[in-house]
């Protein structure tokens, strides 16, 4: 079949329109080049190529890029039987000394054409001396010989010669042009069959027209003229196909043990591991290609019935996951390729797989960051409502030039905020208030954030000489970074605030009893441990886990409740 239905003319040939393009203005514009590379995968019309060239230089009516098909030298071509056009094999005419005899033909002219042809096939097997001694004649040979080589392994030529001809890369053919071939010879054959069988069989030609044309031929030979998907699915192995879509639902699925037992039905159904392997992989390329580009049925060049069905199967994983799953599979290639026990490797990466935790992409986690404070927050209450509002003195603090006397008591504001930003409540002095009032507040607002965030909850115990103490409760998250990073430089903000050279500081821990209460601590214990006991209980949340593991050297600076917070309760 792939012989019979060879393209004759360049209207014939699927696939390489920039190359049939080119040859065809060349022979009409009379811009024939004296040597052409014809380079590309197998089955793709090289050869083809070159001989329907040598029929436009040749015919009768030509030079033309119309041969006509029937006079004696297009006739003659086409059979094969053309004195003139020599089609060498290059792997078996590889030697220096079948390139001399090459060489003294071509000083002779043509028999009866208007050119010599020469197509050499497979041209890259050619020694490097051979190579060496054709350099000259190519290029400058007589004016009626014309070289064609073609190749599927164009690395493999030296530069030297790759100058001296005009280079044409033969691409892969799609799978809807060997598709509509494929119809076209059916139609012409006789023969019955399905959209979706003839789009199996240009899938298994791998781009190659030649190669689908002969698994055709094959198929006809095993069904007859009436061919059923069965026969295709038979001739084929798309049992291994099956497995595959099996393996992968059940990966998806997060069953290992269902991945685990169709591993063995296939095993003792005759799969190779190995290419089993390489069929597992693509298919999990498709299913990331579906994921992330829209109409990927173009890229992946797949039937309708399977686009749907890798819709289907990636409806409800996230690209972030697809990748990973990938990623374990092309890790483990190199091991499948080397070792022993292909079976041992593929059963550990499907375990692996299927034990893998669907992963979130990171704007999922902060969605539902953002979803976790809405929650956290119960509403907002303008600071100055009446019923907010509340006053009791401050606590007191001698400086080094007072005369002892009480300082006179501020009212504080009690305020349920939007965002907390301490544990105790209290009105926090100003910019112009903080180096005339030098109270624990006031201290508060000298320091800057992130470190005046951190001191909310603490409660000024005592300033006494050279020491000022100050107590935070013991289960404060914050508390041991406090203790053993942040106290000297609280200690060098304390002695710059309360002008005291040689003031240091001193950290407490307050122990709360089952009352909320102790002797040294103020109003608001209570309050202060619930609110710690809130913070306690986010920083353990799993999307905080998780985003502390992808963002490394990622800090906790702090921790705001977005709720009020009473004596002892929470609203």
């Amino acid at each position: 079949m792939a012989r019979k239905w060879r393209p004759q003319v360049f209207e014939d040939v699927a696939g390489q329109d920039h190359v049939i393009r080119t040859l065809q203005n060349a022979v009409k514009l009379d811009r024939v080049a004296h040597a052409f590379i014809f380079s590309g995968p197998r089955g793709v019309g090289k050869t083809s190529v070159a001989r329907i060239l040598a029929k436009a230089l040749n015919c009768e009516q030509g030079p033309t890029p119309t041969p006509c098909q029937v006079c004696t030298h297009c006739r003659e071509i086409t059979e094969g039987i053309a004195l003139d056009v020599h089609e060498i094999d290059g792997a078996s005419n590889r030697g220096i000394d079948e390139i001399r005899e090459l060489r003294e033909n071509i000083k002779f002219l043509p028999a009866s054409s208007r050119y010599k042809v020469y197509i050499i096939d497979e041209v890259h097997m050619l020694t490097r001396e051979a190579f060496n001694a054709l350099l000259k004649t190519l290029e400058e040979p007589p004016p009626h010989v014309v070289f064609i080589f073609a190749t599927t392994e164009t690395h493999k030529i030296p530069a030297t010669i790759l100058s001296r001809c005009q280079c044409f890369d033969f691409r892969r053919i799609s799978l809807k042009e060997i598709g509509d071939n494929l119809r076209k010879i059916a139609a012409a054959e006789g023969i019955e069959i399905s959209d979706k069988g003839l789009a199996w069989i240009a899938a298994a030609g791998d781009g190659s027209m030649r190669d689908s044309q002969s698994i055709f031929d094959q198929i006809v030979s095993y069904a007859g003229t009436a061919i059923a998907d069965q026969n295709i699915e038979e001739i084929l192995g798309l049992t291994d196909r099956r497995f595959v879509i099996a393996i992968a639902e059940a990966v998806l699925a997060r069953n290992a043990a269902q991945c685990l037992k169709l591993i063995d039905e296939g095993y003792y159904a005759g799969l190779d591991m190995q290419v089993f392997y390489q069929m597992l992989v693509d298919h999990f390329r498709n299913l990331v290609l579906t994921k992330v580009v829209a109409g990927a049925e173009g890229i992946t060049e797949m039937t309708q019935e399977d686009w749907s069905r890798l819709q289907e199967q990636t409806g409800k994983v996230s690209r972030e996951t697809l990748q990973r799953l990938l990623e374990i599979l092309m890790a483990e290639e190199e091991t499948m390729r080397r070792t022993q026990s292909p079976r041992l490797v593929l059963e550990m990466a499907l375990t692996r797989m299927a034990h893998l935790a669907p992963l979130v992409p990171i704007d999922e986690i902060l969605a539902r960051m953002a979803s976790l404070e809405r929650s956290l927050m119960s509403g907002v209450v303008v600071a100055g409502e009446k019923s907010n509002v509340q006053s009791r003195p401050v606590t007191e603090i001698k400086g080094p030039g007072d005369s002892g006397v009480p300082m006179p008591p501020k009212p504080i504001v009690a305020i349920r905020e939007q965002a907390v930003t301490g544990y105790g409540t209290g009105e926090k002095a100003t910019a112009a208030d903080v180096k005339g009032d030098q109270s624990w507040e006031g201290f508060k607002a000298f320091v800057k954030p992130p470190l005046s965030s951190k001191l909310d909850p603490g409660q000024l115990l005592s300033l006494e000489g050279n020491r000022l103490t100050i107590g935070f409760p013991k289960a404060y998250v914050f508390f041991e970074d406090i203790e053993k990073h942040q106290k000297e430089d609280l200690s060098k903000l304390a002695r710059s605030y309360f002008q005291r050279p040689d003031l240091e500081i001193r950290i407490e821990a307050l122990h709360i009893d089952s009352a909320g209460n102790n002797g040294k601590i103020v109003n608001g214990n209570a309050k202060a441990q619930l609110i710690n006991d809130i913070k306690q209980e986010a920083l353990k949340h799993p999307l905080v886990q998780k985003v502390m593991d992808i963002f490394e050297n990622a800090e906790i600076r702090d921790v705001i409740p977005r709720q009020k917070v009473t004596e002892g309760e929470v609203e």
